[in-house]
Formats: C-alpha cells, structure tokens, sequence
C-alpha cells in the first residue's frame, strides 16, 4: 500500500508542478480505486492534502508578487464559506452521488486544459475603448463585478466542499474575467483562495469521518517533492502538449469515475 501511494504521490506531484494546477484532482480517484479508500475517507484527506500543497505554493507566487491580497479576501471569503457548506452536504450525500459530482468537475477541468488558451480567458471588452461617458458608471461596473465574483465564489467553494477539490480551474477563469485579473496574479491568487476552500472543507470533515493521518502525510510530502520535479522538467517540455495530454488523462479517469460508479 505505502508503494502505491508514494506512486500516486509522485505522479500527482510531477503533473502539479508541470502544470501549476489540476494535479490534486488524481487524489480522489487514486485513493478510492488504487488505495481502497471509501469516498468520503478519500474527499477529506484530498482537502487536506491539497490545502497544504497549495499554500506551499501560494507562498511562493506571494513573493513574486503574484497575488491580489484583496481580492483573495473578497473571493476567498464567500468561497470559504460555500466549501463549508458544500462539506456539510457531502457529510450526508450519498458518495456515489459524491463520485459522479466529482466527475463532472473533471470534464469541467479538462475542457479547461482542451480549449485554447489565451481567447478563453480574455476579459470581455478588454480591447474596447470606453467613452468618457462610460467611465462615469465604472463604479457601477466594479460593483456588480464584485457582486458577481463573489456569487461564483460562493457556488465554486461549494462544489469544492462537497467532491475534495480545490476548484482552481474554475477559480481562474472567474478571476480574469469577472476581475479582470492579469493571468500570472490570477494563479497566484487562486492557490491562496484555494488554500482557504480546502482548509475550510477539511475542517468541515473533521470529526465526522475517519481520516488517515500517516498516509495523508506520506501523500502529501510525496506530492510536494514531486512538484518541484514537475517544475524543473516544465522548462523542456511543451506547456500546451502538456495541457492536452492531461486533458485527455482527465476525460479517461472521469468516464471511468461515471462508469464505476453506474455499475
């Protein structure tokens, strides 16, 4: 058991560090169907797991000077909130209701890695030169983009809450689009929202189902390591090939997830 989850722990690692994010979204079906971990096990040690890896990470963005302080505490906060309601509901979910929910995150996140980029997360109206008149109602504008920020913050955090994961390839598109937040501070920002989604979520399991300490920490050491790996090895490797490799990975283990789950 401990070979295969210092496995699972590399591979998720390396992809993570490859990527930057969607490697922590492996965990849930590797511990379910490699490690034997009953789903609800599997969703809390995921939170867990991915809350310290993402703020390991996030600390490193913050001193780059990647992450938007403010508009993490905006999103983070009603993210926060809506993963500990969304745990209060997968507490009582049935897990292969759990299971297929979590699917369909991943057909979300590898239709994330499939579409082309950069047109995918331009922000609407970037290129249009706004009248004087316009910018009058930029009030009104930034407004209504926090209030739709926060609504998304809200529902990301509580499917995150509810199937384990962090929720960052939804986070980051909202980012740059509903903020209008430059790319680079979008994933700095995300990993410490992301931080306070698992975080939260964890806590939310805590006490209500059994966790395993040891190889949640086994996993999570084995996770971080390999991500530095992952990071050395982006610098040689096509980042788009890598995105569409792993987007396909994604669609594979999803249709299994459906399949497993239906029979």
């Amino acid at each position: 058991m401990l070979t295969i989850a210092v496995t699972v722990g590399v591979v998720t690692g390396v992809i993570l560090g490859l990527l930057g994010s969607g490697g922590s979204i492996l965990t849930i079906p590797a511990l379910v169907y490699l490690l034997k971990i009953s789903p609800k096990q599997a969703i809390a040690m995921s939170l867990g797991i991915v809350a310290i890896s993402s703020f390991i990470s996030a600390l490193n963005h913050w001193k780059r000077g990647n992450v938007d302080l403010k508009l993490a505490a905006v999103f983070g906060l009603f993210s926060a909130g809506g993963s500990y309601l969304g745990t209060r509901l997968g507490v009582v979910m049935p897990p292969a209701l759990q299971l297929m929910l979590f699917a369909a995150m991943m057909y979300v996140a590898a239709y994330q890695m499939l579409k082309p980029g950069a047109a995918a997360f331009k922000p609407v109206g970037a290129d249009v030169v706004r009248p004087e008149s316009e910018a009058v109602a930029g009030g009104a504008g930034l407004t209504r983009r926090l209030w739709h920020t926060a609504l998304v913050g809200l529902s990301v955090g509580a499917l995150a809450g509810a199937v384990g994961v962090g929720g960052g390839f939804l986070i980051i598109p909202a980012l740059v689009l509903l903020a209008g937040t430059p790319m680079k501070q979008a994933i700095g920002t995300t990993l410490v929202i992301v931080t306070f989604n698992t975080l939260t979520g964890f806590i939310g399991y805590l006490g209500r189902v059994p966790i395993d300490y040891p190889l949640m920490a086994v996993l999570t050491g084995v996770i971080i390591a390999g991500s530095f790996v992952g990071a050395m090895l982006s610098h040689r490797l096509s980042h788009e090939t890598l995105k569409r490799s792993f987007g396909v990975l994604l669609v594979l283990i999803a249709s299994y997830v459906v399949l497993k789950s239906a029979l």
